[in-house]
């Protein structure tokens, strides 16, 4: 079974750009050229981990090239869960999971055994995005 790509991140204001870099490198590598909607979800859910989790955010990017989609999965050591919030107009934040839910094949949430969670989503590759695969 292959490596699934994963980087480390510290838990700072600079993670989401790190993380945008990695998920858009390893659609690269896969022959994926466009990355715009993985992107912005890797942003979204690594600004969450940022801003309402606990210690180190691990991303992981894994190919389901049968389903003609990527899974990316962001870990984090806080106890609160995710949700959707449907934000006034007025509201400056609080959109970015219902984007990511409307964006998303399939999206979620794993509770880790020690602590924690993973937050995963499921994004569509269509044909014609992909150049071809390694």
């Amino acid at each position: 079974m292959p490596e699934i790509p994963t980087l480390v991140l510290e838990s700072t204001d600079r993670a989401p750009g790190f993380a945008r870099a990695f998920v858009s490198a390893r659609l690269r590598e896969w022959g994926i050229s466009d990355d715009y909607t993985a992107r912005l979800v890797v942003t979204e859910l690594v600004a969450n981990a940022w801003m309402h989790g606990d210690g180190p955010i691990v991303v992981r990017v894994i190919q389901d090239e049968q389903a003609g989609a990527v899974v990316i999965e962001v870990w984090d050591g806080g106890e609160g869960r995710p949700f959707v919030r449907h934000a006034d107009c007025d509201d400056t934040n609080g959109r970015g999971l219902l984007l990511v839910s409307r964006l998303a094949i399939a999206w979620g949430i794993r509770p880790l055994l020690e602590r924690g969670k993973i937050t995963w989503v499921k994004c569509a590759v269509s044909a014609t995005e992909r150049s071809g695969t390694s």
